[in-house]
């Protein structure tokens, strides 16, 4: 298939394979499921009442106070008790494997071609390391609003001239993942990561 490239009314030839898969949605749920679930901390960790600390001792005598029965100050239903159900540090993580991961990011970028939100370009590196001048840049490409800028690789100029505009990413193509992609309204890639990306997937 051909893709235009904006700005320069050329043509640029892309694999089927890579750009023109149909979109399977459970696949990419799957996957992007997976990818924030890593990224989860899983680090949380309360105490259950044998493990605060102090209980040992009997609060009162079994019978003859009128009190309800106590065996310990820690039980989960005192003030300062340990927690019934407490909760574990665990892994979020889970197995996905290389072919479903590339699979997922084909039918993304298969299915941002035909939304018509994959926008070509030859270069999107400003000469200045200038907000004004990129954000200016954006707007002619009509994406200033959400964006994910992706180059072959991230040169100063670039990174220094977007990093101040709300909602605008910039990576490289290694740095592409599914949770980007799908997140933004547009994706900007020049035309080398473009064959990076059919080199990667195609």
């Amino acid at each position: 298939m051909e893709l235009t490239v904006t700005g320069s009314g050329n043509g640029v030839q892309v694999s089927d394979a890579a750009f023109g898969k149909e979109f399977n949605e459970s696949l990419v749920h799957q996957v992007v499921t997976a990818y924030l679930a890593a990224g989860r901390q899983g680090s949380v960790k309360q105490k259950t009442r044998s493990e605060v600390s102090g209980g040992g001792k009997k609060p009162w005598r079994q019978k003859g106070t009128g009190r309800a029965r106590a065996g310990t100050i820690r039980s989960p239903i005192w003030r300062g008790g340990g927690t019934t159900f407490a909760s574990r540090p665990r892994d979020y993580s889970q197995k996905v494997n290389r072919k479903m991961y590339r699979g997922a990011l084909r039918s993304i970028l298969s299915e941002l071609v035909r939304q018509e939100r994959l926008v070509v370009v030859d270069s999107i590196t400003p000469d200045q390391p200038r907000t004004k001048v990129f954000n200016a840049k954006l707007q002619e490409l009509g994406v200033q609003q959400d964006a994910l800028i992706v180059s072959d690789s991230v040169e100063r100029n670039l990174e220094l001239a977007s990093r101040n505009i709300p909602n605008v990413a910039v990576s490289d193509v290694r740095g592409v993942d599914p949770v980007s992609l799908v997140a933004h309204n547009h994706v900007v890639v020049t035309v080398d990561a473009l064959k990076k990306f059919e080199e990667m997937l195609g």
